[in-house]
């Protein structure tokens, strides 16, 4: 099935040999005995033998079989790689970090093998209801039995009658109604790179009627960029964006390291500043080609004297760093964190199903507000503490809401264990992934709505396997107790009984196997 097709193939990925370097130069030894810490060669075109940082060489990586991205990846010293992943056309040197069950592939077969171990609820009440009918089935088999020899029949008939009866009702169906499409349906989530660590929520999804999103890196891109730069006082944008740059480039703010990047993308002259005296959460000032340059926020120019208008805030929920030379203000460079280039579309696709979108962030209001209106989101809870995010689950579930929650964050990872369905991004934190009964490995917005329309289309074939299997032995027994016999019909002989019977097996299992084409 799709399911050990999915689990063969990324054990598949998983190299048989690696090459150790050591003092005297390089050993070949099995892929198994990596430890924590070893050096390991990666020359081109070779899959790459444990999770590991680059300390040396660069290259592009083929991860595509791992987290979905078509496109190989760059990769430079410092950068982290995945076991089984593909080297491109440059030699590496990587010192394993993650090896054995630790290493990102073994936990991706373990989910895997986990999910199809268990029983959805839905296969626990097919169990209770083949409980009592299997006993069911042997009474009407006796008393059909009976039945005929008491109208004079022989032995023989009431034998025949009485076998037929035991081996069309057989619940072979009703029992492959669940499993089936359980293992399907993890397998294609695998391969679609949506891991459900258990069968009770790949049930419970489609149950959801409210997705809850965390705002950062999940609908935006997690970190700041220049949206704009507006000079004053009869200078150039990028001479205000350069000076910005030189004063915060020893800085590792996030906001700082975004003005950096910005100037560097424009390709723009960076000069050396000298002095820097940093002001924690305020900003930074220095001297930078003999002027006194001040960049910061509203309460650094107050700090240092410059008068900023109280109408002159930022717009559309960007955060402002003002830029002053001599105590003059020349400029004002707008940053925000930005909405993923699909979140637009991914949040019309939830809401085209049926689902209310809650956006959750401890960002302030202006600023989720301003994201909420770009990617189509109408509920905002902003300025909620990290503590404070399970508790708005929980009165979404207090509503009568199915909720789940999608986030990537250690800050997340108690409303991901308190939703109905957590949902992990798996380029975010290991806590945020271990909270979260689902983890979507390629880390879109989009996967979320496709794993509870998964989940629905698995639900469904549940219950059309299960009608199939009730509806069959419903319409059998009648006939293998010689209901046609009768009214001067035939007799149903056991060995097409036992034909019907494995006919019934068989087309639930295909009607499963559909699932396959999902997505």
């Amino acid at each position: 099935m799709r399911a050990e097709e999915a689990i063969g193939a990324l054990l598949q990925l998983k190299p048989d040999k690696a090459m150790l370097v050591i003092d005297d130069g390089e050993r070949e030894i099995a892929a198994d005995a990596i430890e924590v810490g070893d050096c390991l060669r990666v020359r081109p075109g070779e899959r790459i033998p444990a999770d590991g940082e680059i300390i040396e060489g660069n290259s592009t990586v083929d991860e595509s079989m791992l987290t979905g991205e078509s496109l190989p990846v760059a990769k430079v010293l410092g950068d982290e790689v995945t076991g089984g992943s593909l080297n491109g056309a440059g030699a590496l040197m990587v010192r394993a970090t993650r090896v054995g069950g630790d290493a990102l592939l073994m936990q991706m077969v373990r989910l895997v093998e986990a999910a199809q171990a268990g029983k959805a609820p839905i296969a626990r009440l097919a169990d209770v209801v083949a409980g009592y009918f299997v006993p069911a089935v042997l009474v009407v088999g006796a008393v059909a039995a009976v039945g005929w020899l008491w109208a004079g029949e022989d032995l023989s008939f009431a034998l025949q009658v009485f076998v037929a009866v035991l081996i069309i009702a057989c619940p072979c169906s009703l029992g492959l109604a669940t499993p089936a499409a359980i293992m399907v349906g993890t397998g294609r989530g695998a391969h679609l790179g949506i891991l459900f660590k258990s069968p009770e929520v790949l049930e419970t999804a489609h149950k959801v009627d409210a997705v809850v999103l965390d705002k950062t890196g999940t609908i935006t891109e997690g970190r700041p960029q220049v949206v704009a730069v507006e000079p004053l006082n009869g200078r150039r944008a990028d001479e205000v964006l350069s000076l910005a740059a030189a004063v915060e480039r020893g800085s590792e703010h996030p906001l700082a390291a975004a003005i950096v990047a910005a100037a560097t993308e424009r390709g723009l002259a960076v000069s050396e500043a000298i002095d820097v005296v940093a002001s924690p959460g305020k900003g930074a000032q220095a001297t930078v080609e003999g002027e006194d340059v001040v960049v910061g926020n509203r309460a650094m120019m107050a700090a240092v004297g410059v008068r900023v208008d109280e109408d002159s805030g930022s717009a559309d929920g960007a955060t402002v760093a003002w830029v002053a030379v001599a105590g003059a203000l020349v400029g004002r460079v707008a940053l925000a964190d930005r909405p993923r280039p699909q979140s637009k579309d991914d949040v019309a696709r939830l809401r085209q199903g049926g689902l209310e979108v809650v956006m959750l962030t401890g960002d302030s209001r202006p600023a989720a507000e301003a994201v909420a209106r770009q990617v189509g989101i109408e509920t905002v809870r902003a300025e909620v503490l990290p503590a404070d995010k399970a508790a708005t689950v929980q009165a979404l579930q207090a509503e009568g809401r199915c909720v789940a929650m999608v986030g990537d964050g250690i800050n997340d990872a108690p409303a991901l264990a308190t939703a109905d369905v957590g949902m992990a991004f798996a380029a975010g934190t290991d806590v945020a992934a271990a909270s979260a009964p689902v983890v979507l490995m390629h880390s879109r917005l989009a996967d979320v709505a496709r794993a509870i329309e998964l989940s629905r289309a698995v639900v469904r074939t549940i219950k059309q396997n299960l009608f199939w299997a009730f509806f069959y032995n419903a319409a059998g027994i009648p006939v293998a107790a010689g209901a046609l016999y009768l009214f001067g019909g035939p007799l149903l002989n056991p060995m097409l009984a036992s034909l019907a019977m494995a006919f019934s097996s068989v087309s639930v299992v295909m009607n499963a196997l559909r699932l396959r084409r999902f997505g």
